[in-house]
């Protein structure tokens, strides 16, 4: 049994190997500036006595961190699936996206544990070189701006974890934002302003990170997609020649790809041979047309109404 595909080109998701080059494309974006906002901190820091410069240097660093996990997990999840790895190794990614949401809660309750100390000895915060506002300006456009380019390309490849990547760096860019008020307010007699923004920030900061951690944790517990994407792969399945009928339709997250196990039901009166090729045809469409790994479909038989069961 022949079919012809209506599948557009364009409609197509990106392949796990072009998806793995766009991760590694931003990342090691990422690397070169955050190497060069480390480094710049945290020396102006210590020359500008500005301790707020060299925290936000240190978190810098950590942004160093998050971009090479994440490019660990990029090479291991484009790994081929294996004997112990049937299902291939994207799952790498939801492992990414929870270390880097546990690597933004520390920097925020860091930040919150810092702002406390500072609002406890406020007499304690130096007088700062005027150098070092400038310095926590340029960190912080240029944060910004890597963090606008890095979501741009998490949201064209679909994955989440760069998202999580990307919104650790507006997370150091609030940083700069918090730095740079308090260095205005250092400089303008109120250094109080400095530890109440970072504790604002902080907290910002932390739930972000619970909210990328519990995600990724429910990815690893095998949560379904979500039911946009899954009454799609409903309606591929139903628009297969053939399909006459879909149920139990099961999806489960493998990184920022998608397992599927269905129930099609097709004619009763025809042959397993050409109930097996409508099968394959369904599964070629879902996963030409959806971000889908693998799917399993059973075969059911489907009666027609009038009972009439004899080969036509």
């Amino acid at each position: 049994m022949n079919f012809v595909s209506d599948d557009d080109p364009e409609d197509s998701p990106l392949s796990l190997a072009e998806r793995a080059a766009a991760a590694s494309r931003s990342t090691w974006v990422s690397v070169i500036v955050n190497v060069v906002l480390t480094i710049a901190q945290i020396v102006v820091g210590l020359l500008a006595k500005s301790q707020g410069l060299v925290a936000d240097g240190i978190h810098s660093l950590s942004d160093l961190i998050s971009d090479f996990v994440v490019l660990l997990a990029s090479h291991h999840a484009r790994k081929d699936a294996d004997q112990d790895h049937p299902y291939g190794h994207q799952r790498f990614e939801n492992a990414a996206s929870l270390a880097l949401g546990g690597l933004l809660l520390a920097v925020g309750v860091g930040m919150v544990w810092t702002a406390v100390r500072k609002l406890e000895y406020p007499e304690l915060v130096q007088q700062v070189h005027p150098v070092a506002l400038w310095v926590a300006g340029a960190a912080l456009v240029a944060k910004e701006s890597l963090f606008r380019y890095m979501l741009a390309v998490a949201r064209r490849v679909k994955s989440s974890m760069l998202v999580a990547n990307a919104w650790h760096a507006r997370s150091d860019a609030l940083s700069s934002l918090v730095v740079g008020a308090g260095l205005v307010g250092n400089l303008a007699g109120y250094p109080i302003l400095d530890p109440i923004a970072a504790l604002v920030v902080g907290g910002m900061v932390g739930k972000m990170g619970w909210s990328f951690a519990w995600d990724a944790l429910n990815d690893l517990m095998d949560r379904a997609a979500d039911d946009e994407e899954v009454a799609a792969i409903h309606a591929t399945l139903c628009e297969t020649p053939g399909v006459q009928g879909v149920h139990d339709v099961r999806t489960r997250k493998m990184g920022d790809m998608i397992v599927v196990d269905a129930h099609i039901e097709v004619d009763a009166t025809i042959s397993v041979e050409a109930g097996h090729d409508i099968a394959v045809e369904a599964r070629r469409r879902v996963m030409a047309r959806h971000r889908v790994l693998n799917l399993m479909t059973h075969v059911d038989p489907w009666h027609r109404p009038d009972g009439d069961h004899a080969a036509g």
